[in-house]
């Protein structure tokens, strides 16, 4: 029964998780996040991208909508309270999304600056921010010091974050920031490589100056590539330096908590064949807290209730799931 289930918490079995998530009011004292990369959550016709259309994985509307039903079911499993959302295309989505699961869940979105894919980050909270969402300009050079991406340093420049959006948050007197973020992607692009640690500079300056204010930090999203201190269930290694330059020494990945056998969130189709296989599912969702948190954290999993195909209507990623104490 259980077989196709790799959810793992730290603390509880897998079938207690299946059958018996705690509804909301017994986790009065426990805030539960979850990180979801939900593959083109587009129902608008997005032009530059053709999605829905040939440019994606949803060739219609009809396709879009089925496909965010079935990202609702998987969420609804397991009620979180604030849910990071990539690849949306806008608030439309968004709130379409909470309307699904729960009048509770407030959408929350701040465009961004990806105008070729016209994908964004998104909030979906039934605990509402202390302040509006915001997002950073800043941008950083590159390569930076220390890079191993082989971009021509000639060819720098300055990138920003494109997709990311920073929101405030009281937890039960804890002052948190939680950052959303979704890095560029095909990383083995040497400049592409390079680009991504500018926007994980962006980011790291971010975390810094939440903690500097007294904030505890929550960094979670797609960062479209591997943490090295804490491998996926292929032991990929790190094509760029993003993750090391985001913790830093201010935070810690907690899929550690998770058995190195469940640790993976996406299905790469290495050999296009349009079948996962086990080599092909890896890690690159991740949830980074601060220490005050991590002390906090009861447990962790990964949902991978679904099989990835080509032709499904599931998304391409799996959730990640966090416990919080907050007493």
């Amino acid at each position: 029964m259980f077989s196709h289930l790799l959810c793992l918490f730290a603390t509880l079995s897998v079938a207690y998780l299946v059958d018996a998530v705690p509804p909301p009011q017994v986790r009065s004292n426990t805030l539960r996040l979850m990180q979801y990369n939900v593959e083109w959550l587009f129902l608008d016709y997005y032009k530059n991208a053709d999605c829905p259309g040939a440019g994606c994985t949803w060739n219609n509307k009809t396709e879009a909508i089925d496909h965010m039903n079935y990202v609702a079911a998987v969420i609804d499993k397991f009620v979180p309270d604030i849910i990071n959302l990539c690849e949306v295309e806008g608030i439309n989505e968004v709130n379409a999304l909470g309307a699904l699961l729960s009048p509770e869940y407030i959408g929350y979105l701040i465009p961004g600056t990806d105008t070729s894919t016209g994908q964004n980050v998104g909030l979906l909270s039934k605990i509402p921010p202390i302040e509006p969402l915001y997002r950073t300009d800043a941008t950083h050079a590159y390569p930076v010091s220390g890079s191993s991406c082989g971009a021509d340093p000639s060819s720098g420049g300055h990138s920003g974050v494109s997709k990311h959006y920073v929101s405030l948050f009281d937890w039960n007197g804890i002052r948190a920031a939680v950052i959303s973020v979704h890095l560029i992607a095909y990383p083995t692009d040497p400049e592409r490589c390079a680009k991504r640690e500018a926007q994980a500079l962006v980011i790291a300056d971010l975390v810094e100056q939440h903690i500097a204010d007294g904030y505890e930090v929550v960094v979670m999203g797609d960062f479209n590539d591997y943490d090295g201190d804490v491998l996926d269930e292929n032991t990929s290694r790190p094509t760029s330096n993003v993750l090391s330059i985001v913790k830093g020494n201010m935070l810690t990945n907690v899929a550690y908590k998770v058995p190195q056998q469940y640790r993976g969130t996406n299905w790469w189709d290495k050999n296009g064949d349009c079948e996962a296989t086990g080599n092909e599912i890896v890690m690159i969702d991740h949830v980074l807290v601060t220490a005050g948190l991590l002390d906090r954290v009861e447990s962790v999993g990964i949902y991978q209730g679904y099989t990835e195909y080509c032709g499904k209507m599931n998304s391409d990623h799996y959730p990640v799931l966090v416990n919080i104490r907050l007493d």
